[in-house]
């Protein structure tokens, strides 16, 4: 084979386009969306919050709840003997709640309750963030396959034009080994993005609540990385966030445990009412009897000594609590923030230096490259090298829109990205105690 012939063979081996050398296109498969669904209605963590709300209401109906009256024996100066005597019956005592101390409980517990409905909200969107942010690191990683068996084409291709060049005379042994070694790293490069592939679809899978699921090709644009604005999402974050909603609401919360403790020295009216018949004889011998009597006892304690003063020192100091904590989460949201619009700033300029800058630059030089080798005007290896950087620069461009999706996706989602994480815990007490029944002995009529 003359030099003339050789190099149109080579052409042959080297022309096939970028949109050549790519697979076909796969069929539709799943969507972001289809994800999302399947994760909403198995991940375990959003019935687990929804039971929560659920206690909490339940708790909030107990809080506001009237105490029961207690009814019971009585009995008083019972006596045996010819002239009997004593008197017995039963009683009925209510304890009557002044002061509003039911409302004030009922509204601590239905503030316990929204906390409650906040951590739903909360839960669904770290699951649905970490979906995403799964979704497009797999989607990423499916792309990514893609270019290292495109370069692991272009390696192949390399070692047997390096070989048929050898056989005349163009290429030496090293040239021969050293595109043998390129095309056993591209090889490499394919089984490590492929295990990476499956690794990302373990973790979507269960976060997804379907741990064995099969994968799937999945069908998104990798490119459509969302234009986010600091000013306006620090905005937004600062009311929207979820952990913000649940701090405001932890601070009402205490403000309404100092109106609890407040009305806890009120004291409630104790009202006893009994029947008895009374067996003391009137008249002796006569066997009449004094018969069916009535009596009342109303009572309240006196709060002389225990005004409740250490719960209400200490609910007033809850309040400071919680009003420094929310102050410091808005802090600690917006020196997240600063950090993520950092790596997100960062990545974004790193996208747009590939696709406007590195890579039509790179792809214009191949071509040049390519039409030079095609005019008998240029060397071989150029070429090569040419079609191998375009690769790899698309390899870098995947793994730069990654970095990018990730961090816009981390500030759509106030930090909230762990979708396996168990749900905020809400304080749920149990109702509160109720009076306790007056006492044995009760004073006669």
């Amino acid at each position: 084979m003359n030099r003339h012939a050789f190099a149109l063979a080579a052409i042959v081996l080297l022309a096939p386009a970028r949109a050549q050398i790519s697979p076909p296109a796969p069929e539709p498969g799943l969507h972001l969306e289809d994800i999302e669904r399947i994760a909403i209605a198995n991940n375990p963590t959003i019935p687990q919050a929804e039971a929560s709300l659920r206690m909490a209401e339940g708790l909030a109906r107990q809080a506001g709840l009237y105490p029961n009256p207690t009814v019971g024996y009585y009995g008083d100066e019972i006596r045996g003997g010819y002239l009997g005597g004593g008197q017995q019956g039963g009683y009925l005592s209510q304890t009557i709640v002044l002061g509003g101390k039911l409302g004030a409980a009922r509204r601590v517990a239905t503030i316990r309750a929204h906390q409650a409905a906040t951590t739903i909200e909360m839960q669904r969107l770290r699951v649905l963030s970490n979906v995403r942010s799964l979704f497009y690191h797999a989607l990423s990683a499916q792309r990514l396959v893609e270019v290292r068996q495109n370069l692991a084409r272009l390696a192949a291709d390399a070692v047997a034009t390096t070989h048929q060049l050898g056989n005349v005379g163009q290429a030496d042994r090293p040239d021969i080994l050293q595109a043998e070694v390129e095309q056993q790293e591209a090889q490499m490069g394919v089984l490590v993005a492929t295990e990476q592939l499956h690794a990302a679809w373990r973790a979507l899978a269960a976060v997804s609540g379907k741990p064995d699921m099969p994968l799937a090709h999945l069908d998104g644009d990798l490119e459509a990385v969302p234009d986010l604005n600091y000013a306006n999402w620090l905005a937004r974050t600062l009311h929207d966030s979820p952990e913000v909603k649940f701090a405001r609401q932890e601070l009402q919360r205490a403000e309404a445990s100092l109106t609890v403790a407040r009305k806890a020295p009120i004291p409630d009216l104790e009202v006893t009412g009994i029947v008895v018949q009374n067996f003391e004889p009137l008249e002796v011998p006569s066997a009449r009897i004094t018969g069916v009597q009535a009596g009342a006892q109303v009572g309240v304690e006196l709060p002389l000594f225990n005004r409740n003063q250490g719960n209400i020192t200490a609910a007033r100091e809850d309040i400071e609590r919680a009003r420094q904590d929310l102050s410091r989460l808005e802090m600690q949201l917006q020196r997240d923030l600063a950090a993520r619009f950092d790596g997100y700033n960062s990545a974004r300029l790193i996208v747009r230096q590939y696709k406007t800058g590195m890579m039509p630059r790179a792809e214009q030089a191949y071509k040049m490259y390519r039409a030079n080798y095609q005019n008998m005007a240029g060397a071989y290896p150029q070429v090569l090298i040419s079609q191998r950087t375009l690769f790899q620069l698309e390899a870098g461009y995947v793994q730069a829109l990654d970095h990018a999706w990730q961090s816009a996706l981390a500030i759509e989602a106030f930090g909230l990205m762990d979708g396996l994480a168990a749900p905020p815990s809400v304080s749920l007490p149990g109702a509160p105690s109720p009076p306790a029944a007056p006492p044995a002995t009760i004073m006669a009529p």
